[in-house]
């Protein structure tokens, strides 16, 4: 799996997240903002598509390119999430696969 594929499937979990932030009683503003800055990231990796083995790499340039524009601590957390995201999709046939379906959820709708 490269890295734009992965990207793409987690931009359609990305839809269920937002789904079940909408459903939420309480205030979701920061949620939105993460989930925000979460899009906006996976929106690059689509674009830039890494290397698998680079892919590390890339996610610490990001944050460091992102210091100009939000606190490097809040670009560290989302590419930390998404490394964390990426590893267990390597590890994880099922996982994989779940994204190659495009994320199925019916929170999504």
């Amino acid at each position: 799996m490269r890295p734009a594929e992965f990207c793409r499937g987690l931009l359609l979990a990305l839809d269920a997240s937002e789904g079940r932030r909408r459903r939420r009683q309480r205030d979701t503003t920061a949620d939105a903002i993460g989930l925000t800055l979460k899009r906006e990231l996976l929106e690059r990796a689509v674009a830039d598509d890494p290397e698998p083995d680079a892919f590390e790499g890339w996610l610490v340039e990001q944050c460091l390119a992102a210091a100009d524009t939000v606190s490097v601590g809040a670009a560290r957390a989302v590419a930390l999430d998404v490394f964390g995201e990426w590893r267990l999709a390597v590890a994880s046939p099922e996982f994989a696969a779940w994204l190659a379906r495009g994320a199925p959820s019916a929170d999504a709708s």
